[in-house]
């Protein structure tokens, strides 16, 4: 018997099935609140949750493992799996930060989790961007205050609109990569304290920067900068993709994104994505092996057609 891509979705994880249930469904907001309140408490979110240390980190570290975990698990790839990554997973898959486990893994990471960089407390921020505007995206969904970084990152923002975490290596032109892990970082901020008149202009330049360049060309030859960027997979983490472009765009009501990104759109709602990146190490097997249907990838493309349809619609992002 076959079966529809909703049913296909809600036969899932929670962290899935409260999204395609609120976004693709007709269901009550109380049911919503209801799925989305499992998360916490089985299956992939629940499982993240066990594995927090008792000096409030994963796997030792903020950024990267500790080098006794990170020995034991290089060979199987990059080990995704320090606090950083992990909070951006519970963060993605919509965990309810208000939920007393929650609170208390959060507090725990305020309290402990230090920057390899040089000790600096976890939601205080580090020195490359890539990293901080993925801080402020996180610390502002788990009510943290990250203002500082705010701060920071505008007095980074380079002529062209956008971010590079290899300025320190003496680039002058922005990186997709940094500009996106930014960009989401201060719309997320803005939208929970309302910003201020400097973080929202930049933010606006930011975006420029994107669209002037239809979110994966070269501005000055139009030619594709990356072909792996058409690719969809998930979690994206620090890289940057169309799909992850689009979204940030149609959150920002940017009209020019709908012709833009036409072709991509169409193909968004006529395939079924599968995993195109081959997973790191992940402690838990959470996610489809490369090539096979991805639950995650299917349900992220098709929130942004749904988005993009109905572009006043209310998503996850805008809470």
């Amino acid at each position: 018997m076959s079966v529809t891509a909703i049913e296909w979705l809600l036969d899932s994880d929670p962290a899935i099935r409260w999204q395609v249930t609120r976004d693709l469904t007709d269901a009550s907001p109380e049911l919503v609140a209801a799925e989305r309140g499992r998360i916490a408490r089985e299956g992939w979110g629940a499982k993240l949750l066990d594995l927090q240390g008792e000096d409030g980190q994963w796997a030792g570290g903020a950024c990267f493992p500790s080098q006794s975990i990170y020995q034991s698990v290089k060979s199987q790839g990059q080990p995704w799996i320090s606090t950083l990554p992990t909070l951006q997973l519970l963060h993605d898959f919509g965990i309810d930060p208000h939920s007393d486990r929650v609170r208390r893994a959060v507090a725990m990471v305020r309290d402990g989790c230090r920057w390899e960089n040089a000790g600096q407390p976890f939601f205080s921020g580090e020195v490359e961007p890539c990293i901080n505007g993925r801080v402020v995206a996180q610390g502002t969904y788990f009510d943290q205050n990250v203002d500082a970084i705010v701060a920071r990152l505008l007095v980074e923002q380079l002529k062209d609109g956008g971010w590079n975490c290899e300025v320190e290596n003496g680039s002058v032109r922005s990186s997709f990569a940094t500009t996106i892990n930014v960009l989401e970082g201060l719309l997320a901020h803005e939208r929970a304290t309302g910003g201020f008149r400097e973080s929202i202009a930049a933010r606006h330049r930011g975006e420029e920067y994107l669209l002037e360049r239809k979110l994966f060309r070269r501005k000055s030859t139009g030619e594709v900068v990356n072909p792996a960027w058409l690719q969809f997979s998930f979690p994206t983490r620090w890289n940057y993709d169309v799909l992850r472009g689009l979204f940030f765009s149609v959150l920002c009501k940017s009209v020019p994104v709908v012709a833009i990104t036409s072709n991509v759109v169409r193909q968004m709602v006529n395939h079924s994505w599968r995993n195109m990146y081959p997973q790191s190490y992940l402690p838990i097997c959470l996610f489809s092996h490369c090539g096979q249907p991805s639950v995650l990838s299917v349900v992220s493309c098709k929130k942004d057609a749904d988005t993009q349809c109905h572009p006043d619609k209310e998503t996850y992002a805008e809470k």
